[in-house]
């Protein structure tokens, strides 16, 4: 996602833009993605505003339940969307990037290319593909994700991932009202573990079920089923319903990681950008927002930069680096507290649920959103 934004947003500056993928066949990673105000205000900037409000989903509501269906906390998004200015879109991430390569232009993308180096002098940067193409230009921009070898190269050492602690299984179910309201994202608690299901695009649920798990555990769609039927034995019946209606061979499985805020974000004329450059874990739904943030500050410094090419890229660090490693930091606690990394605080929030009327969560996500390029 970050790519393809970065992509768009350059030839829209007036860049000449190639873009590499390693992959054979491009698919995306994941199901869907809870694409907040920010990610969609950078989306309103490149002029694809009702291109996403059309395949988004309309989340009005939030709704937290006990495992064993209490309502926990029901309220309005009503005063947040007012307070930041947008409607934030749930989307499938499929819908998503064939919005993104329509807007850029498929004859753009070249598959089948794997960097396996990049080297570059006082003029212009060379990527170097494992079938023997070169490519040359002013700029190489990493979007390559969270396993990216391009960050070896910025950084100079490699950075290992980091397990969060819990595996993820998520997917895509039709909207039912046996499952939840169309228009509201449901999280049932407990246990340490959550059952969500949000609303997307073409009448669909993003659902996703999260369990603390040892590294390592088995991983087989066949037992799926079976396997969440085991975690969540007990869990309200909607919960129930969900694992016995969702698609265990369309339905992925993720050990979630995270990296540790990086040092640098640039090296010269290559810079990192998304999971390469800031590879988070999912709880604060800011990983695609924050990749499309980059490609839009990235963009404008290339675009009104009289100086140089490292100069526009040390400026895109510098308005980068902090605000990205605090949405990690930040993700990093929120999975802490929701998956029982100190079970009493994870106690404490269950309790403190009970009593929220949704000022502190939209409190939380508005000062995440207003402290983007965009406000």
């Amino acid at each position: 996602m970050g790519g393809l934004t970065a992509a768009i947003a350059l030839k829209q500056a007036g860049y000449t833009v190639e873009l590499y993928d390693r992959v054979r066949e491009l698919r995306p990673a994941g199901a869907g993605i809870s694409l907040w105000s920010n990610g969609v205000k950078v989306l309103n900037r490149l002029g694809l505003g009702q291109e996403i409000a059309r395949i988004g989903g309309q989340m009005d509501r939030m709704t937290y339940y006990s495992k064993t269906g209490e309502s926990l906390t029901d309220f309005s998004l009503s005063p947040l969307i007012d307070q930041v200015g947008q409607r934030p879109y749930p989307v499938a991430r499929t819908d998503l990037q064939a919005m993104l390569l329509q807007a850029l232009g498929a004859d753009a993308l070249q598959l089948n290319s794997k960097c396996i180096k990049v080297e570059q002098d006082a003029d212009s940067v060379t990527a170097y593909f494992e079938d023997g193409r070169t490519t040359t230009g002013d700029v190489l921009v990493a979007a390559d994700g969270t396993h990216s070898q391009i960050r070896t190269y910025v950084l100079g050492h490699p950075m290992e991932r980091r397990y969060v602690g819990y595996v993820n299984w998520n997917g895509l179910v039709p909207i039912s009202p046996d499952l939840a309201p169309a228009d509201s994202w449901v999280i049932y608690v407990g246990d340490h573990k959550r059952a969500s299901l949000m609303p997307v695009g073409d009448r669909k649920f993003y659902f996703f079920l999260d369990v603390p798990l040892p590294l390592g555990t088995d991983n087989s769609p066949d037992h799926y089923r079976e396997e969440l039927a085991e975690y969540f034995a007990g869990w309200a019946t909607p919960v129930q319903t969900l694992i016995q209606r969702l698609d265990p061979q369309a339905t992925n499985r993720v050990a979630i990681h995270d990296v540790e805020p990086l040092s640098q974000l640039v090296k010269g004329r290559v810079a990192l950008l998304g999971d390469s450059g800031h590879s988070t874990a999912p709880d604060v739904g800011q990983g695609g927002c924050q990749a499309m943030e980059d490609a839009l500050v990235l963009a404008t410094f290339l675009q009104t930069t009289n100086m140089s090419v490292a100069d526009a890229l040390q400026r895109y660090e510098s308005a980068r680096k902090d605000r990205v490693a605090e949405v990690i930091t930040r993700a990093r606690k929120r999975s802490d507290v929701t998956h029982g990394k100190d079970p009493e605080k994870t106690q404490e929030w269950y309790e403190q649920l009970k009593t929220e009327d949704g000022t502190a969560v939209m409190e939380a996500i508005s000062r995440t959103i207003l402290a983007g390029p965009l406000g």
